[in-house]
């Protein structure tokens, strides 16, 4: 799996900006298929970054509804990847 397959996109979420300004972390969604040597690779050699250590997550997709409709969000996979000690990933930007 080629490093652009295996990283969707980042979680720009409050916890996600929180454990990376305390902790030096990145969220990201995965590829669900992908393991933690392929994530670790991935994101290595996209941000040009140092990997510490990579967690990995199954998030189950939710029930949605619309009107009498009823379906469920797809099922995927978040990684939390821990950024050795003066690596840096910038998703936003300074303001």
């Amino acid at each position: 799996m080629n490093i652009y397959e295996v990283i969707k996109k980042p979680r720009l979420t409050e916890k996600g900006m929180g454990l990376q300004e305390a902790h030096n972390q990145i969220v990201l969604r995965v590829d669900p298929r992908a393991n933690k040597n392929e994530i670790k690779q991935a994101v290595e050699g996209l941000f040009s970054v140092k990997v510490e250590k990579v967690r990995t997550a199954n998030v189950l997709g939710k029930d949605k509804r619309i009107g009498r409709y009823t379906g469920q969000a797809s099922d995927w996979k978040k990684a939390i990847v821990t950024l050795a000690e003066g690596s840096k990933v910038d998703f936003v930007g300074e303001l």
